[in-house]
């Protein structure tokens, strides 16, 4: 599965989960860790976790495991890095105090 097919795999099993305010940041270049950057919202720890559950699942079931996981007990901040994308499933108040999308665009 190419890079294109990956991050909309990804996209659509954050969608699944009814994830919110999906963003994809193209990264190539300005990190030596990854490609993409895809970044999401739950709207409770339950949720973030379960999103991020079912990403590693399904991913798993399409031969591309994650490499690591990181923030899946808190369930504030689950970072999933598959490689090439590392997904990034946070809620509100960590997203905002974060601010990813300023930081990587």
């Amino acid at each position: 599965m190419n890079q294109e097919k990956l991050t909309q795999f990804v996209q659509d099993k954050l969608e699944d989960m009814k994830a919110r305010d999906i963003i994809v940041i193209d990264v190539v270049g300005k990190s030596s860790v990854t490609d993409t950057l895809v970044i999401c919202s739950g709207t409770s720890k339950r949720h973030v976790s379960s999103i991020a559950n079912n990403l590693i699942v399904e991913c798993k079931q399409i031969e591309k495991p994650p490499l690591s996981v990181e923030g899946k007990d808190t369930g504030e901040w689950v970072l999933v890095d598959l490689g090439d994308i590392v997904a990034h499933i946070m809620l509100d108040d960590t997203r905002d105090f974060y601010q990813l999308e300023k930081l990587w665009q």
